[in-house]
C-alpha cells in the first residue's frame, strides 16, 4: 500500500499526518521538533510512504536533509501561501494544513519548490541578504530625499557612488 505524508513544521514542535491511497488518515501526531523523534513516528511506514511534503516558512533545512539523508523523497511546496486550501475557511488546523499537503502529494499536484543542496545553500543565503541589505539602503537614501525635496524645494542629498566618486550634490535654491 503506497502512503502519503505531509509536516506541517514549526518553530518547536510538527504535526505529521499519512494518508493512504484512499485518502483516509493512516497517521496523525504531533511531534516535537526532534530528527530522531520524527523518523520514529515514519518508521512503520517505513517503505511504504512514497513521499512526504514539509510545510515551513524558514527552518526547514535540518528537518528535510535529514529526511532525504534516511531515504525518504521529500518535497517542500513553493509558496506555501499559493497552496489554496479552503477559501473562506475562518477555522484551520495544522492537522488541516498537513493533510492537505498529502492529499495533493497524492494527486501528484503539489507545486513543490527547488531544494537547494547544502553545499550551496550558505552562498545563496549570504546573496539573498545582501540583496535585502542593498534594498533597504535605497529605500532609506530614497525616503531622505523624499523629505529634503519636499523641505527645501528640490534639493538633493550628496551621496557617493559605489567607486566613492561624487554622485549628486545639493542644489540649494
Amino acid at each position: 500500500m503506497k502512503l502519503y505524508a505531509a509536516i506541517d513544521l514549526h518553530s518547536n514542535n510538527s504535526v505529521l499526518v499519512i494518508l493512504d491511497e484512499a485518502d483516509r488518515m493512516v497517521l496523525q501526531r504531533r511531534v516535537p521538533n526532534n530528527l530522531e523523534r520524527i523518523r520514529e513516528a515514519l518508521c512503520p511506514y517505513g517503505e511504504q510512504i512514497e513521499g512526504i511534503a514539509v510545510e515551513s516558512t524558514y527552518n526547514w533545512y535540518w528537518l528535510v536533509d535529514g529526511l532525504m539523508d534516511t531515504g525518504y523523497r521529500v518535497s517542500v511546496p513553493e509558496n506555501t501561501a499559493a497552496v489554496k486550501q479552503y477559501e473562506g475557511l475562518k477555522c484551520r488546523e495544522d492537522v488541516d494544513d498537513a493533510r492537505w499537503l498529502a492529499h495533493l502529494l497524492r494527486l501528484g499536484i503539489l507545486p513543490v519548490g527547488y531544494i537547494c543542496p547544502k553545499e550551496a545553500r550558505g552562498v545563496r543565503d549570504l546573496m539573498r541578504k545582501r540583496n535585502q541589505l542593498v534594498g533597504q539602503r535605497s529605500r532609506q537614501i530614497l525616503s531622505i530625499e523624499n523629505v529634503l525635496s519636499r523641505d527645501t524645494e528640490g534639493a538633493r542629498a550628496p551621496t557617493r557612488s559605489s567607486a566613492g566618486r561624487k554622485r549628486r550634490s545639493i542644489n540649494w535654491p
